[in-house]
């Protein structure tokens, strides 16, 4: 089954790049300056900040279907950030490096599947999980801290 990883757009966050502090503390966002790679994945380009470099912390809801699995969580991402645009089948480096967890939905937003999955593992069990005829999406997230990694689709 063929698969695309969708980043997050890129304009939701462009006009919090460079913001003031104040700016940003107004509307819930924390500005961060990475210290080791890996360790601040960005979830616009689907990199792993370089220390030194800074990221925008902030809620953000990967999940708004209007139901129980309505959901948001924290998210890093690289300011000046470039959308990534993977081809089909490709999985970037920083899901490779993480154990991941992978939740196939049904077009109305219900978890029909849930696997772990180490990242160097991940195209069997997104083939598995889209092969399901209930699964619409995959959604990955960090296994560890449970944040929203990137949306999955069949290409």
């Amino acid at each position: 089954m063929a698969f695309r990883i969708c980043a997050l757009p890129v304009e939701p966050f462009a006009p919090f790049f460079g913001a003031e502090d104040a700016v940003l503390a107004r509307h819930g966002i924390l500005r961060r300056t990475a210290d080791c790679r890996p360790g601040y994945p960005c979830r616009v380009s689907l990199r792993d900040a370089e220390p030194g470099e800074t990221l925008l912390l902030l809620n953000w809801e990967h999940q708004p279907a209007d139901g129980p699995y309505r959901s948001r969580h924290a998210i890093f991402v690289r300011e000046h950030a470039v959308q990534a645009a993977p081809a089909v089948g490709e999985v970037p480096e920083l899901l490779r490096l993480r154990l991941l967890s992978a939740r196939a939905f049904d077009a109305h937003g219900l978890m029909v599947y849930a696997d772990v999955v180490h990242g160097r593992e991940l195209e069997p069990a997104l083939e598995r999980l889209l092969a399901d005829p209930r699964a619409d999406y995959v959604h990955l997230h960090y296994a560890k801290p449970g944040c929203y990694a990137a949306r999955v689709d069949r290409a």
